[in-house]
């Protein structure tokens, strides 16, 4: 009898032994889950597997099929929440798919905006460009976060405060310096914004150059062929290194740049990682041939996004296309796949370097229908453009103050609704 009651203790008591073993070598219990949220991620997890997707319903025999243990029940949602969850690092992730709101403001003199353009359309195209965009976005020197009424009303209006002096070398100097302290510490912003944008040419022109300080003859031919293209390009972009910005955008002379919007957009990338954005012209990667030896040719594809539409990219990844873009190795690149500028970058950034194009619809080229952007949207667009698309005049469709036939780009119309304060606006304008 007393045999039997202690053989009976003893394994009272290495069951008890061994259930304390269990607990102690057990995942610690996770936090507190209200259960309706539990129940929904373990339906999305166990319907998954089934084809039906991360939505899809799931019978209560599948989740007794999937889920076993209440322990792998806590681990498959404790997966699902960190699969749903905010990247590394503890930025949000937002629903819409956009970045995330920058840390720190953007200011115009940190962007580096180089035109394109051939001599022989000074007048037909620069003079326009002159007169809208770019004579507005001298006035835009305030740093981002400023808002307009925050302005002194002596750099607020174009040409209020007497004429603008034409900006030197020093100016831009001084642009690309850290700027004091304090909201409109520049001593002198029409001069500073002015330095924004570069124009790269291929012919001597004494009238632009007094119009703006920021001429940039190449030296490159005046032909439309892809080694006149590159030529510039590589001009480009040995200037925006030199200059120590944080982005660069390549725009057409028939682009129009809304540099709001432009900067909005910006604002939204780190400037130190790899960033490439754009909107390409085709629906598919183009595919090339590239030259990897004398006798040996390899196929190739990639994105790019179309110099006609204009894009950006960030100095970091500027900084590692150098030994493919930089002191002529840009057009011996160009060579490479034989193809044009724009091609060459999206060759050197996706091909080369791996790094995807980021796609917008706020780029436009006239390669599309023009016609097609709301004009309730012109604010938000960052380039727009003109000219034909299937034998047809291509322009946005916008009412204004101006005629088609005076104003057949539409940018006078389209600057003064962006800007309807422009003296050469009508203020009785209606769109």
């Amino acid at each position: 009898m007393l045999k039997r009651c202690g053989r009976r203790l003893l394994l009272a008591l290495a069951g008890a032994l061994l259930a304390c073993l269990l607990v102690l070598t057990a995942d610690p219990p996770p936090p507190p889950v209200p259960a309706e949220h539990g129940r929904r991620a373990l339906r999305s997890l166990a319907g998954h597997p089934r084809g039906g997707g991360p939505g899809a319903p799931a019978s209560p025999g599948a989740l007794a099929r999937e889920v076993h243990s209440l322990s792998e029940y806590f681990s498959l949602l404790t997966r699902a929440r960190r699969d749903t969850g905010p990247p590394p690092g503890g930025a949000s992730r937002p629903a819409d798919g956009r970045p995330p709101q920058p840390a720190e403001p953007l200011a115009p003199r940190d962007v580096f905006i180089a035109v394109k353009t051939t001599k022989k359309f000074h007048r037909a195209r620069l003079d326009l460009l002159l007169e809208t965009w770019i004579s507005r976005h001298k006035e835009m020197q305030w740093p981002l976060w400023l808002r307009e009424g925050d302005l002194p009303s002596w750099s607020h209006r174009w040409g209020a405060g007497g004429p603008v002096r034409r900006p030197s070398p020093e100016d831009c100097n001084a642009a690309a310096a850290p700027l004091p302290a304090g909201p409109c510490a520049q001593p002198d912003p029409v001069n500073q914004a002015s330095c924004m944008t570069f124009i790269f040419t291929d012919g001597e022109d004494e009238a632009l150059a007094r119009r703006t300080g920021n001429v940039v003859r190449t030296n490159c031919s005046a032909a439309h062929s892809r080694q006149a293209l590159s030529c510039k390009m590589a001009v480009e972009y040995d200037h925006f290194i030199e200059s120590g910005r944080k982005w660069f955008c390549h725009v057409d002379d028939d682009n129009y740049v809304n540099v709001r919007a432009l900067l909005r957009l910006l604002a939204s990338y780190p400037p130190t990682q790899d960033i490439y954005i754009g909107k390409p012209s085709l629906d598919r990667p183009i595919q090339a041939t590239e030259r990897v030896s004398e006798n040996k040719m390899r196929p190739v594809h990639f994105w790019f996004a179309t110099g006609g539409a204009g894009f950006c990219i960030s100095r970091g990844l500027a900084l590692k296309m150098s030994p493919w873009a930089s002191g002529g190795h840009f057009m011996s690149t160009a060579e490479r796949i034989r193809l044009p500028d724009d091609c060459t970058i999206g060759y050197i950034v996706e091909a080369l370097l791996g790094v995807p194009l980021i796609r917008s619809g706020l780029f436009h080229s006239h390669l599309e229908n023009l016609q097609q952007v709301p004009a309730s949207e012109l604010r938000e667009q960052v380039t727009l453009s003109y000219g034909m698309f299937e034998n047809k005049r291509n322009a946005v469709h916008v009412k204004g103050p101006f005629s088609v036939e005076a104003d057949p780009s539409r940018f006078r119309s389209i600057h003064c609704h962006l800007y309807p304060d422009t003296p050469w606006c009508p203020g009785t304008a209606v769109f």
